[in-house]
């Protein structure tokens, strides 16, 4: 049983037995969230005027507040 394990290790080469499961690309993923806060700005800063009362007043309609 031992002697398996072991053959079983060997032949999965220098990554062990994690099954070759990478940990993640992380300069992927600082892309995708700088990319999706530009995207966020560029879409806040032109409708601005439009956009923030309109959330203000969801949030407040929301919580029960009066305008």
């Amino acid at each position: 049983m031992f002697r398996l394990h072991r053959l079983q290790l060997m032949a999965a080469g220098p990554r062990g037995a994690r099954g070759g499961r990478d940990r993640g690309d992380v300069p992927g993923w600082v892309m995708i969230a700088v990319m999706t806060a530009a995207l966020v700005i560029a879409i806040l800063v032109p409708f601005r005027s439009t956009i923030i009362p309109a959330m203000t007043g969801a949030i407040q309609d929301m919580f029960g507040q009066a305008r």
